[in-house]
């Protein structure tokens, strides 16, 4: 039995909207990538946060990417809050699915805990192209804006923590 579909909750309104996101997007599958970078956008223009995007060809790009950035960025003075990292690793006939799938998520989580830097991890990794669709599409499952709204979720966290 499917454990039943759940919507996190909205973000609260706590003092997200001053935030600087950076949105590194993989462009292997264009139009997934289109419509999770749409709900991903959204999810940020409603928070009244700023955000920069780069493209990465692959998953496996988007780690290395986000270190180069998050390094020029602070080397400039301008710092990033968070990081939504948005991509779709479809399975194929191969165990590269497995390796894609596996290694992305964790340099993701390794980056974001060395770094202390909150990622919203917005990387599909389904079994079919239509699974895809279904995730990435704003009007059904919107994974692009649940991956903002979790790196927003993150910073308010921080920021609360922070104050103690």
């Amino acid at each position: 039995m499917a454990a039943p579909k759940r919507k996190p909750e909205k973000t609260p309104k706590l003092a997200v909207g001053s935030s600087r996101i950076l949105v590194v997007e993989a462009r292997f599958y264009n139009d997934i990538a289109d419509a999770l970078l749409a709900g991903c956008a959204k999810a940020l223009d409603e928070a009244k946060a700023t955000w920069d995007s780069i493209t990465v060809p692959g998953s496996l790009e988007i780690a290395p990417a986000i270190a180069i950035a998050i390094e020029a960025a602070e080397k400039q003075k301008q710092p990033y809050d968070g990081v939504v990292a948005l991509g779709c690793v479809i399975q194929g006939e191969t165990f590269h699915f497995d390796i894609v799938a596996m290694q992305s998520a964790r340099a993701l989580i390794d980056f974001s805990v060395g770094h202390r830097l909150p990622i919203g991890n917005g990387i599909l990794t389904v079994d079919t192209e239509a699974q895809a669709w279904a995730r990435a599409r704003l009007t059904e499952g919107d994974k692009g804006g649940d991956a903002a709204r979790a790196a927003l979720a993150l910073i308010a966290i921080k920021r609360q923590r922070s104050k103690r």
